[in-house]
């Protein structure tokens, strides 16, 4: 252990990284700039040439000059051939997806094979680091039998085996990484050790714990801000029946020291939030009422506000075209990142789409359109429209030129998601305004 622990603060150990995606590549291009050689798996040729060019085909702030220093200073390398670099690691860090399925039952499969391939090539004082979000149990249940299955080596005695959480957002990857406190959470003490020193060597501050409550405290997280985003939008929806405006009682209630309520939206994207609830519940189901289920179907309900609401908008303007058409700003699941998964634009624009109207869609940051025809500006996605829907606020779309946008438009109607127009504003150019939260589902 000490001998380990040595060749952790010299920067003599050799990492490898299975799976560059947006966790992936940030993680490995960490440890490499701190001193550590670091070879990156991956399944996805692209992705492996693009690293190995000193490029990086992940849109995240400061991550392409990271990579190319790294990459020329030969700290980082690439490979599509996992066995060659796994039998000669001495540090495994596993950052691969773990999905769920259309019965929110987490797909583990992407992990059992990287499981596997561990074992195959595992030998004594190797370290490994599971990164991935993973079901309750994981780790103690699935993991650590799988890796001692195949060899006479022993966790925490032979090899060692730690939980350690990813913690970033997209868009600010790197500077999560290094500054938000980072769980550990090993199978036993050895483990727990071993990795927390390696964390030290990049994250400003690392928690230590054991691997099941690390596994219980990521899922906590999410879920807690899940329900706090539920929370919020069905205060949205209770003030629109209310006709007061949301944004104005959260603002209120928020002056309250220990009131922290999130902001209302479309439903809530992403890989995490709409997924690591279910994570947590699947894993201790004992409950007759689940709050935090509820809070899922809250959420998962929004998109269908939305479409609700720009059915009532084109009703309530008067004559309605055989065919509207509508403009959809923001496919990328939040404001400032250009990540399109679990985007609350997809069932809206399906929704839209599946309703008979054509639909155009932009966004700035992602090039994911979900079946809309794909626009290159606000203008050209605006002209001749009869309603403009903004799904995701980024700031691109906060100082909307609307005289401009009313004169292409077909019909002057707002629909605002994200509430980052203002009402009176779009009142004086014109424009009927709806938005998430305000009044009677009247315009403004």
């Amino acid at each position: 252990m000490e001998r380990l622990v040595r060749s952790i603060r010299n920067r003599s150990l050799q990492l490898c990284v299975l799976g560059s995606g947006y966790v992936g590549l940030p993680t490995a291009a960490l440890f490499a700039d701190a001193g550590f050689k670091v070879t990156a798996i991956d399944v996805r040729r692209e992705i492996v040439d693009s690293i190995n060019e000193g490029s990086c085909l992940t849109k995240e702030l400061g991550l392409q000059e990271l990579v190319s220093r790294n990459v020329a200073a030969g700290r980082l390398r690439a490979t599509l051939n996992p066995d060659a670099t796994l039998a000669q690691a001495d540090v495994v860090i596993v950052s691969v997806q773990t999905p769920i399925d259309h019965s929110k039952k987490t797909n583990l499969s992407y992990l059992s094979k990287a499981l596997d391939k561990i074992s195959l090539a595992i030998r004594k004082g190797v370290l490994v680091i599971i990164g991935s979000t993973i079901p309750p149990g994981t780790m103690l249940r699935k993991a650590k039998p799988k890796l001692e299955s195949i060899n006479p080596f022993k966790a925490d005695r032979d090899f060692y085996l730690a939980y350690v959480p990813e913690r970033i957002a997209p868009g600010r990857a790197l500077d999560e990484f290094v500054e938000s406190p980072r769980l550990v959470g090993g199978v036993g003490p050895e483990s727990t050790r071993l990795a927390a020193e390696l964390y030290k060597t990049v994250c400003k501050k690392v928690v230590e714990t054991d691997a099941a409550t690390a596994e219980v405290a990521k899922l906590a997280e999410n879920t807690f801000r899940d329900v706090n985003i539920a929370f919020a939008n069905q205060l949205a929806l209770t003030c629109e029946l209310l006709g007061v405006d949301v944004i104005d009682v959260v603002r209120m209630a928020n002056t309250h020291p220990r009131v922290n309520i999130h902001a209302p939206g479309p439903g809530v994207g992403g890989p995490c939030l709409p997924k690591d609830p279910y994570l947590l519940v699947h894993s201790a189901k004992h409950m007759d009422f689940d709050l935090i289920v509820t809070a899922r179907h809250v959420n998962e309900s929004m998109p269908e506000h939305v479409l609700e609401l720009t059915l009532q908008a084109l009703e309530n303007s008067g004559r309605k075209p055989a065919k509207p058409r509508i403009a959809v700003l923001g496919t990328s699941y939040k404001a400032g990142v250009d990540d399109p998964r679990g985007s609350p634009s997809e069932p809206i624009i399906h929704g839209l789409i599946s309703r008979g109207f054509e639909v155009s869609a932009y966004d700035p940051r992602s090039n994911e359109a979900f079946g809309a025809e794909k626009a290159n500006s606000v203008s050209e996605a605006a002209k001749g429209a009869d309603c403009l829907l903004i799904v995701t606020g980024h700031e691109e779309f906060m100082n909307l030129h609307l005289k401009q946008l009313k004169a292409l438009m077909n019909r002057a109607i707002i629909i605002d998601c994200v509430r980052i127009i203002d009402p009176n504003t779009a009142r004086n150019q014109g424009f009927l305004y709806y938005g998430v939260g305000l009044g009677r589902k009247q315009p403004f």
